[in-house]
Parts: structure tokens; C-alpha cells; sequence
């Protein structure tokens, strides 16, 4: 995926997406996406162990839009970065399920409940993820991660088995629509760019790359995973009382 055979695939296949739309004063905005997914803690609130990783995360960001373009590339803002660790539902799937009253309330009980029974999981350490490099995807340019070993990998995988052959969750709507494949998401693409243009970016994202491509690979450290719900993908956020779980 980070290699620049994949990335002139992908260049070839890019779509605007729809969780953003341009605006004549303020470049992209986004459009209104709700949902809700378990996440690590975006930036403001990580572990402080992570915090350099986001830095470099906001810089490759910032290249990115030099590069594209701000009428191409939309970024999110840095202070919503995060690793989604098990999506939940979203957009139209969302909107229907709300109208039940009790669907939220019974959404929150229920990943509490989850969390607990993970408890086996739980080692008192965090899951350390390896740093690919940027990730080109259909609709969007991300990091691309990897756990470190196969005891990561496998903690993970009980943790997302626990979350979606949970029957009670399953009742709710919940199943598992994606393999996981573990990023973090940098911006849209609001629009396409010209072939001439991709042909061009192709190169360019192998340059944009190289701060990803070091003997000492970045590490990112799965600490802990939370519920979170969202209005766009600008915008992530939880109640206090809301269900945390530490790895």
C-alpha cells in the first residue's frame, strides 16, 4: 500500500467524497455524517507517549495539502486524529436506529457491558502498532499502521470479536461491515484532480513518504479504546460516563 505501484493504482481510482463539500469562504466543510465508532482518544486527550507521533502526523498533513491542493485534499482537523478500532454504525444506518428513543441509551449499556466481559483481554500494556507510511484510499489519504507482532494482532482481533458476535449488540443493529485494515485518517478528497495532475502526485507521494520510511519505524501505542459519537468527521466526542476500555 505504500509502495508508488499502489499509489499510481489508487490515484487512478480517486472519488470526491461526500463527507465534505466546498464552500466559496472556507475551502471544504463537512457534511453531517452521525455515527458512533470505538476509537483511541483523539489527539488533545492521548497518551503523552503518542503525542510525537501526532506531531509528524500533522506535518505529513500539512504536506499533503501543499501538494494536492486545498481545492482537492480537505484535511480533518489534527485535533480529531485517532484509530478506529471497531466501527459501529453510521449515516443512514444511524439515523434510522435514533428513532427508537431508547436505541442510544441501550448502545451505551451495552459497549459497557462489552468492555467488561473484556477483561481477559486487558494485559496492562498497550498494543503497540508499527508505522507504514501514507495510505492512499479510494476517498481519502491516511496513515497506514500494523501491528507489531502476532500477539498484537491477536489481541486486537478478541477485542473486535468480542464487539461484533456480541448477540445483545448484534439486536441493535451492529455488525461488521469492514476487515480491519488500522489507519489514521488525514483528509478527503473533495475533489478529483486532473490526469496529468495524478500522473504527477504519484511521484510526489513517494517524496512525501520518506519521513515514514526510517531504520526505526514510528510506533503508535494503543493505550486504551472508547466509545465515541460523531457528528461529521470534524467533530468526535463522548460523555464522561461513556465506556472506556485499557488495554
Amino acid at each position: 500500500m505504500t509502495l508508488l505501484d499502489a499509489y499510481r493504482t489508487q490515484l487512478q481510482n480517486i472519488q470526491e467524497s461526500p463527507k465534505f463539500e466546498p464552500h466559496p469562504d472556507q475551502g471544504f466543510v463537512p457534511t453531517n455524517f452521525p455515527g458512533y465508532s470505538i476509537i483511541t482518544p483523539s489527539k488533545g486527550n492521548e497518551s503523552p507517549e503518542n503525542q510525537a507521533l501526532y506531531d509528524l502526523l500533522e506535518k505529513s498533513q500539512t504536506d499533503l495539502v501543499n501538494e494536492f491542493g486545498e481545492t482537492v485534499f480537505a484535511p480533518v482537523p489534527p485535533e480529531s486524529f485517532h484509530l478506529t478500532l471497531a466501527d459501529l454504525l453510521w449515516d443512514s444506518a444511524y439515523r434510522h436506529a435514533k428513532e427508537d428513543p431508547a436505541f442510544e441509551p441501550q448502545l451505551q449499556a451495552q459497549i459497557a457491558q462489552i468492555f467488561q466481559a473484556c477483561q481477559p483481554i486487558s494485559e496492562g500494556k498497550p498494543i503497540p502498532f508499527q508505522v507504514l507510511g501514507l495510505m492512499l484510499m479510494p476517498r481519502s489519504i491516511g496513515v497506514c499502521l500494523a501491528p507489531v507482532d502476532e500477539i498484537s494482532y491477536e489481541r486486537i482481533l478478541k477485542f473486535r470479536r468480542a464487539i461484533y458476535q456480541n448477540h445483545p449488540l448484534m439486536g441493535l443493529g451492529i455488525e461488521q461491515q469492514y476487515y480491519f485494515t488500522p489507519h489514521i485518517t488525514l483528509g478527503y478528497f473533495g475533489s478529483v484532480p486532473s490526469p496529468e495532475k495524478r500522473m504527477q502526485l504519484g511521484d510526489r507521494l513517494v517524496n512525501l513518504n520518506q519521513p515514514w520510511v526510517v531504520e526505526t519505524p514510528q510506533v503508535f501505542k494503543v493505550h486504551q479504546a472508547e466509545l465515541y459519537k460523531f457528528d461529521d468527521m470534524s467533530h468526535y466526542y463522548r460523555e464522561e460516563d461513556w465506556a472506556t476500555f485499557k488495554f
